[in-house]
């Protein structure tokens, strides 16, 4: 005759849950396990911590995997919940058992090492750093639980790695350009197109809305307005369309009815794919990044004297005005400044020399 199993447990879809009274609580919640006795060994160890909050005070240990599971359900309504979960992949795999005051810089040390033989740039890495971060203060400040008590007493301080290692800025030249756009996929080449027009980011494009366009009174022209939750500096973006810009967007409309830059009917994620990695290497042109195309755009607005305060409008860069108060005039003078740097079938409308390091 088989023993029985612990009081407080029962099968569901193959998976042992609990439902129990603890210090007069009813608990309801999944083992994540179907090995019985790892179900066991999880309500034993949940009752011992219950017994040791309840009589003396101390919080039960929680690992990393329980408070990223708790993080994202938490951060559901941020808007880069989707990198942090991607981060937290990672992440977990090597950190996710310890336990939350077990992290400090040293034992997140041999991930920061892991990584960087990965050949991972220390930015990269401070991504992941910084969600740790964010975990660790949410379990010491935000974070109570059923005794009472913060999920951890204090955050532990993590530091952040020096950016000694980061790529310098490459503006393109015109040859470049030719060169790397002529060998990108035809939906990468469009994004890439208006990136090199308008000064917008990654996740600016990939996010770009039909309902985000708006036109200007007595002309032909549109801008798109992007929201303030997908802006890095949290500000309202004014996007004006160039020649160049208004070509490609033209191009889109009707191909997707929510999304300027999709395909296969779904938005895009990234601009750096594949296919962007591929036409960089045949091009020769590993060094340049995707946001190389947001800085070769302000090189040649500088290039074509384009005023510090337009540019900065231009490159959705913090500045004392704010977008949405732009009159039709200004529109109109934004538009005439971006007009300065497209290339045109006669040639190009500004010249931009790059000086480049003899290899």
């Amino acid at each position: 005759m088989g023993r029985k199993k612990i009081a407080g447990l029962f099968k569901k879809k193959d998976i042992y849950h609990i439902d129990k009274y603890l210090g007069g609580k009813r608990v309801c919640k999944s083992t994540g396990t179907a090995n019985l006795v790892e179900a066991e060994k999880f309500l034993i160890k949940l009752m011992e911590d219950t017994r040791q909050a309840e009589v003396y005070g101390i919080r039960p240990k929680r690992t990393l995997n329980e408070a990223a599971g708790k993080y994202l359900d938490y951060k559901q309504d941020k808007r880069s919940i989707d990198s942090d979960k991607s981060r937290l992949n990672m992440l977990l795999p090597m950190l996710g058992e310890y336990y939350l005051d077990e992290l400090h810089m040293g034992t997140l040390q041999l991930w920061v090492d892991k990584r960087k033989k990965d050949g991972v740039k220390n930015n990269t890495i401070n991504h992941g750093l910084k969600v740790i971060r964010q975990i660790v203060n949410c379990a010491a400040s935000e974070w109570i639980d059923e005794f009472g008590l913060t999920w951890l007493l204090s955050a532990p301080k993590i530091k952040l790695l020096p950016l000694t290692d980061k790529a310098p800025a490459y503006p393109l030249s015109w040859a470049e350009q030719r060169s790397l756009f002529n060998l990108l996929p035809a939906h990468i080449h469009d994004m890439a197109l208006f990136a090199v027009n308008t000064g917008c980011r990654d996740q600016e494009i990939c996010h770009l809305r039909w309902d985000w366009e708006y036109e200007i009174e007595d002309t032909d022209l549109t801008v798109f307005i992007i929201p303030e939750e997908f802006v890095k500096n949290k500000k309202p973006r004014l996007v004006v369309l160039n020649t160049v810009a208004r070509n490609v967007i033209n191009a889109r409309r009707g191909v997707h009815p929510e999304h300027v830059f999709s395909y296969r009917g779904h938005r895009l994620q990234r601009i750096l794919s594949c296919g962007w990695k591929k036409a960089r290497e045949l091009a020769g042109l590993k060094q340049v990044r995707v946001h190389d195309l947001k800085h070769t755009y302000g090189k040649r607005l500088r290039s074509a004297k384009v005023s510090f305060e337009d540019r900065q409008d231009l490159l959705g860069h913090t500045s004392t005005r704010i977008t949405t108060d732009y009159s039709g005039a200004e529109i109109l003078d934004l538009v005439e400044a971006s007009e300065k740097v497209c290339e045109t079938k006669g040639g190009r409308s500004t010249s931009l020399t790059l000086v480049r390091k003899v290899t």
